[in-house]
C-alpha cells in the first residue's frame, strides 16, 4: 500500500490529502462535542450544518497556506508553524460563522477543543505519513536509480546545526547512510538527534566495527583551520575516508549546498589560519587604477587576477606568453564578472553588486599575448594603457626543469624582470611588485639564483636615483603554495588515485606551505607597504615534512600505508632521492636583519645590495654569455653576484655541460 501511494501522481496525492482533511474537520468537531458532553455525541437539528461547514471553511484555508503543496516525505518540524497558523485561522473563522448562524445550545468550550483536535489530526497525519512513507521512498528510489549499490555507513563529526542538516540531507540521498554523530561536547553524549545517537571520539573504533563505517564527515563549517587540523590528526589512526562540508561562506553565497561533501582541504591539514586582510592595503595600488599582471595565466598570476578584479581596478591587463593560459584566465574572469553583473540590483537608483565588488563600474579586461623578454613589447603595452601598477609573476619556477634549461631561465627570470622594470620606469608606472621565492635565499639551484638576481636588479634601480625617479619597486618572497602547478599536493593526489606508490625525494625534506589565495592577498598588501627597494618576507608558519604530508593524505583517503610493518597495506611511499638543485629545506631570509611591519604576516628584510654601476656591467657580461651559450661563464657570474649561491657541484657540472653540448650540437654550422 505504501508503494502504491508513493507511485501516485501529485494530483491524486493531493486529492487523498484533501479527502483526509475533510474527514478530520468533521471528526474534530464531533470529538469536541463528545469531549464536552462526556459521551458519544449525536448532532441534533441545525447542528448538522456545522459539520457541513467545517470542511468547507478548512480546505480553502489549507489550500491558500500551501498545505497541499508540501512534499510529505521532506516535511520538517518548521512546517508545524504553518499547520498551527492554518488550523488557528480555520478555528477563528469557524467560530465567527457559528455565532453568526444563531445556532443555539453549542457550548463555548467546543470551539477551543475543535481547534486543538484539528491541529493534532492535521499535524499528526503529516508527520505520521512522513515516517510511514520515508523509508519506502528511499528503498524504492535506491532500487530504481542505483541497482546493486549499497549505501555507505558514515559517522558525522559535529552534532550542531550543520551536522543535523547534513544528516537530514544525506538520509534522502542514495550514497551515504548516517549511523551516528561524534561531538566533543560531553553534555551531548548519549543524547539522540533525529534518531542518531551522539558519541565521544573515543567510541569511533567501536562504531567502525559495529556499523562497518567507511567515512567520517566533518560537519564543522565554522571551525577555524587550526581546530580542523587538530581533529584531522585525531582521525588519522583510523582507516576511514575523511570528507568535509564546505565553508559557511560558500553555503551562504549559494555556491554549494549543505550536503556538497568534498575532500579534506589540504590547508586544513596544515592548521594555518589566515589573517584577515587590511582592506586599505588591498585597495591602495588597485582600486580605480590600471593594473597589469605578467604571467597572468600561471598559478600565482591567475589568483592575483581573481583577487584584483574584486578590488575594482579601472582596467586589468593580462600579460601572458601562453595562448591557452591567457584564453583560460580571460574566460574565467569574464564569467566571474558576468555573474556579478547579472546578480546586481538597482537599489534607490544606485547599482550595487554583492560580494567584494564595491560598485557597478565596468572593469576592462585586456588580454595581451607577449613575453617579458621582449623589451619593446613590454614598454608599448605600459605606455598604451597608462599602466599604474605591475605585479610581475612571469618566471620559470620548476627547479629540475630550469636546471636542464639554464639559458632560458636567464632570459626569462633575469632579463624579463629587467625589461619589465625598465618599461615601468620609462612609462611612469607607480608601483612594481616582483613575486620572488624562498629559493632565492642561499640558492643551490639556477632558478633560485636567477630570482635573487632579479631582486638585485630592482634594488639597484631603486638606489640609482637617475633611473628611478617615480617607480616604486617592491619584492615579496614566500615559499610553496598549495595546489600550484608542479607542487607535491596535486601530484600526491594523482598518485594515490592511481594506487601508488607516492614518491618523495627524501625522508628528511621539509617545506613551507601557504594557500594560493592567502599568498596572493599578502603579495598585494606587501606591495602597498613598500617604500622602494623593500624585500618583504611572508610568514609561512611552521615547516612541514613532506613524508608526513604524504602519510596524512594516504590515511585521510581511507587507505593504509604499505611498508615493512604493514606489508598488506594499500599505498607505498617511494624515496627517489633529491632532484638536481633541490634543497632539504628552504630559507626565507638572508641574514638576521629583519624588522616587523604593521601586518602580522609580513616582515621586512634588509638585504645586501649591488650598486647599479657594478650590476650593469654584470648584466652586460651575462647577456653576452647567454647569447654564446657559455653556461660555465653564466654560473660564474651568478656565483659572484648572488650571496650564498653554492651549486650542487657534481650534478651541476654534468647538467651544465650536457646542456651546452645539446645546444651546440643543435646549432647550425
Amino acid at each position: 500500500m505504501r508503494t502504491w501511494f508513493i507511485l501516485l501522481s501529485r494530483p491524486k496525492k493531493a486529492f487523498i490529502l484533501i479527502s483526509a482533511d475533510v474527514f478530520f474537520a468533521m471528526f474534530a468537531l464531533w470529538a469536541a462535542f463528545s469531549l464536552r458532553w462526556g459521551e458519544l455525541y449525536v448532532p441534533k437539528d441545525d447542528e448538522w450544518y456545522l459539520f457541513a461547514a467545517a470542511p468547507v471553511i478548512a480546505v480553502p484555508i489549507f489550500v491558500k497556506l500551501g498545505l497541499y503543496r508540501a512534499i510529505i516525505r521532506y516535511i520538517e518540524v518548521r512546517a508545524l508553524w504553518t499547520i498551527i497558523q492554518a488550523t488557528t485561522l480555520y478555528a477563528l473563522i469557524f467560530s465567527f460563522v457559528l455565532y453568526e448562524s444563531g445556532i443555539k445550545g453549542v457550548p463555548r468550550t467546543v470551539l477551543p477543543l475543535n481547534w486543538l483536535n484539528m491541529m493534532l489530526l492535521v499535524g499528526g497525519s503529516r508527520f505520521f505519513a512522513r515516517w510511514w512513507l520515508g523509508e519506502v521512498y528511499l528503498n524504492l528510489g535506491g532500487a530504481r536509480e542505483a541497482k546493486g549499490q549499497r549505501k555507505r555507513n558514515v559517522v558525522i563529526y559535529g552534532a550542531g546545526n550543520a551536522g543535523v542538516q547534513l544528516a537530514s540531507a544525506l538520509s534522502y540521498g542514495r550514497e551515504f547512510r548516517p549511523v551516528a554523530f561524534i561531538d566533543d561536547d560531553e553534555k551531548l553524549h548519549k543524547q539522540k538527534v533525529n534518531g542518531l545517537r551522539i558519541y565521544p571520539l573515543s567510541s569511533l573504533r567501536y562504531l567502525i566495527e559495529r556499523h562497518q563505517v567507511s567515512d567520517v564527515l566533518l560537519a564543522l563549517p565554522s571551525a577555524n583551520r587550526s581546530r580542523k587540523s587538530e581533529i584531522i590528526r585525531l582521525l588519522e589512526p583510523f582507516a576511514v575516508h575523511v570528507m568535509s562540508m564546505p565553508g559557511l561562506s560558500d553555503i551562504a553565497q549559494g555556491k554549494v549546498t549543505v550536503d556538497a561533501l568534498q575532500e579534506v582541504d589540504i590547508a586544513d591539514l596544515l592548521g594555518r589560519d589566515a589573517v584577515a586582510p587590511d582592506q586599505s592595503l588591498l585597495c591602495a595600488n588597485i582600486e580605480g587604477k590600471v593594473v597589469m599582471v605578467t604571467g597572468a595565466g600561471g598559478s600565482i598570476g591567475s589568483e592575483l587576477c581573481r583577487q584584483i578584479i574584486r578590488l575594482q581596478p579601472n582596467s586589468l591587463i593580462l600579460f601572458e606568453m601562453s595562448e591557452f593560459a591567457l584564453y583560460a584566465i580571460e574566460k574565467e574572469l569574464q564569467l566571474l564578472l558576468s555573474k556579478r553583473r547579472a546578480s546586481s540590483r538597482l537599489v534607490g537608483g544606485i547599482s550595487t553588486i554583492p560580494g567584494d565588488i564595491k560598485n557597478g563600474k565596468e572593469i576592462k579586461l585586456i588580454p595581451v599575448l607577449g613575453s617579458v623578454t621582449n623589451a619593446s613589447r613590454c614598454e608599448k603595452i605600459c605606455k598604451a594603457f597608462n599602466v599604474q601598477t605591475i605585479y610581475h609573476a612571469a618566471a620559470y619556477k620548476h627547479v629540475p626543469m630550469v636546471e636542464k634549461n639554464p639559458g632560458e631561465a636567464i632570459w626569462n627570470n633575469i632579463f624579463g624582470t629587467l625589461h619589465t622594470a625598465q618599461a615601468a620606469i620609462n612609462t611612469g608606472v607607480e608601483t612594481f611588485v616582483l613575486i620572488s621565492t624562498d629559493k632565492a635565499v642561499r640558492p643551490t639551484n639556477t632558478m633560485g639564483a636567477t630570482k635573487r638576481f632579479a631582486e638585485l636588479i630592482l634594488q639597484a634601480l631603486t638606489l640609482d636615483a637617475g633611473h628611478n625617479a617615480k617607480t616604486r619597486f617592491t619584492m615579496v618572497r614566500f615559499g610553496n603554495v598549495l595546489g600550484s602547478s608542479g607542487s607535491v599536493v596535486p601530484l600526491f593526489k594523482e598518485q594515490i588515485a592511481r594506487g601508488g606508490p607516492v614518491t618523495v625525494t627524501d625522508e628528511r625534506i621539509i617545506r613551507y606551505f601557504m594557500t594560493i589565495p592567502e599568498a596572493s592577498q599578502l603579495v598585494i598588501q606587501a606591495g602597498a607597504m613598500g617604500l622602494g627597494g623593500d624585500v618583504f618576507v611572508l610568514d609561512m608558519g611552521e615547516p612541514v615534512r613532506i613524508v608526513d604530508l604524504a602519510k596524512r593524505m594516504i590515511h585521510l583517503s581511507g587507505l593504509e600505508i604499505k611498508d615493512s610493518e604493514h606489508p598488506d597495506g594499500d599505498i607505498g611511499i617511494s624515496f627517489t632521492g633529491l632532484r638536481p638543485g633541490e634543497k632539504l629545506y628552504e630559507e626565507l631570509l638572508i641574514g638576521d636583519n629583519v624588522s616587523a611591519t604593521s601586518h602580522a604576516r609580513i616582515m621586512r628584510a634588509q638585504e645586501h645590495v649591488i650598486p647599479w654601476s657594478e650590476l650593469e656591467g654584470m648584466l652586460g657580461t651575462l647577456e653576452q654569455a647567454a647569447k654564446n651559450d657559455d653556461f660555465e661563464r653564466i654560473r660564474e657570474i651568478l656565483t659572484d653576484a648572488v650571496a650564498g649561491f653554492i651549486p650542487q657541484c657534481e650534478i651541476e657540472d654534468l647538467l651544465w655541460k650536457e646542456d651546452r653540448r645539446l645546444v651546440m650540437s643543435n646549432t647550425p654550422a
